[in-house]
């Protein structure tokens, strides 16, 4: 019989075949709607692709905060999380249908966009075969980064070792800032170049909290789902729950710190070239959703994550950070769906396709039951950690 380190528990198998069922779903409805509108599919697609790609580098860069700053709260997440950053070993497979419609997602990447002076000013960035290039440096970097830090956080697991918990603190500082650089480039690549004739320089870290805040979130979903079996029972205390609410607290204040001051830069500026972005998404039906968000991702959670017993009880807790999680979704959809053409204007309103549902599920699907996969592999819990083995003792 395994011990109680090595256990899995049984949701995680039903994970995976409820995640494999939603896939295929998914992925017919994706099928049969791509045949009939090529384009809005693959708009659609990047958009789930944004979404679940942000969730693995979450999960990448919530890892090397906890190497550097350590603390029992990274500790009881560290391999869940770890199995989410081997998610992004996937990214360039699902990356293929955005290379496939650049044409009909990107402005820039159509032909047409040589009549616009603004374009062919900026297409000594903004052209085929440089986008494609980042992308790969992109990869490489999170794919690599996730590599080695799996690989040493493994050795870890016969004791405590001084050297290689050096070398996870090294190459975290190191990693992180490699983080911000490619975080940064590749929402400007795959997000912001939506509206080529805007910019802005808080929208990568716009998309860095957010990825921080849905990994987050995910996993603390995951922890509650898992805490009443081996290898969590007994483990896991409402002293580690209470450190997670507090550190979703954080990024939820801070991500609605980030977006009100981009909004009033832009308010305050008042300039032509900044302002339509804004009318886009506060006008017809998109205004009811910038108001759900301030509601649903900032204000219920800031004040229900106000409370200590909650953040103490693991199911409450789920709770929010589930209705965080989806309103993740919304906010991913806001920032881009007003530049992807088919989703209506500020004077007709918001539209949602079919394939915008379609695709998330599809694409979330394989990515939680290759997630699942991954949780199998080793054990549950950093059993070489001493904090970690004194708990697992005291449960026994």
């Amino acid at each position: 019989m395994k011990p109680p380190a090595h256990a899995v528990p049984s949701r995680v198998g039903r994970l995976q075949r409820g995640a494999l069922a939603a896939a295929v779903l998914g992925l017919v409805a994706c099928l049969a709607g791509g045949f009939a509108n090529p384009a809005q599919f693959y708009r659609s697609w990047l958009f789930a692709y944004l979404f679940w790609t942000n969730v693995g580098i979450g999960c990448l860069s919530l890892v090397m905060i906890h190497h550097l700053s350590g603390g029992m709260w990274g500790l009881v997440i560290r391999r869940v999380l770890e199995a989410g950053t081997r998610t992004l070993y996937l990214a360039p497979l699902f990356f293929l249908p955005v290379v496939l419609g650049m044409g009909h997602v990107f402005a820039w990447a159509k032909p047409e966009s040589a009549a616009d002076p603004l374009l062919r000013h900026k297409a000594l960035y903004l052209n085929t075969g440089f986008f494609l290039a980042r992308a790969a440096f992109y990869f490489v970097v999170w794919a690599g980064l996730a590599l080695v830090l799996n690989k040493l956080s493994a050795q870890l697991d016969a004791g405590p070792d001084e050297r290689v918990s050096r070398r996870l603190r090294g190459i975290s500082s190191v990693g992180l800032l490699l983080m911000g650089l490619t975080i940064t480039f590749a929402s400007v690549d795959w997000a912001m170049s939506l509206d080529p004739h805007w910019f802005s320089t808080i929208y990568g870290v716009l998309f860095m909290v957010g990825q921080a805040l849905a990994a987050l979130t995910l996993v603390i979903v995951l922890l509650a789902l898992f805490s009443k079996e081996a290898p969590f029972a007994g483990v896991v205390k409402p002293v580690d729950t209470h450190d997670l609410g507090k550190l979703m607290l954080a990024f939820t204040m801070l991500w609605a710190y980030i977006h009100l001051s981009q909004f009033l830069i832009t308010w305050s500026g008042n300039l032509p070239e900044e302002i339509p972005w804004y009318l886009r998404r506060t006008q017809g039906g998109w205004r009811l959703v910038a108001q759900l968000l301030v509601v649903f991702h900032f204000v219920l959670p800031f004040l229900l994550l106000l409370s200590r017993d909650l953040k103490r009880d693991a199911r409450k807790l789920a709770g929010v950070a589930g209705l965080v999680f989806l309103v993740r979704l919304l906010d991913l959809f806001w920032l881009v769906a007003p530049d992807l053409q088919g989703h209506g204007d500020q004077a007709h309103g918001i539209s949602v396709h079919g394939l915008d549902v379609a695709t998330p599920i599809a694409l979330g699907g394989l990515w939680l039951a290759f997630f699942a996969h991954e949780l199998r592999k080793r054990p549950l819990l950093p059993i070489g950690e001493p904090e970690i083995r004194e708990r697992i003792e005291k449960a026994a």
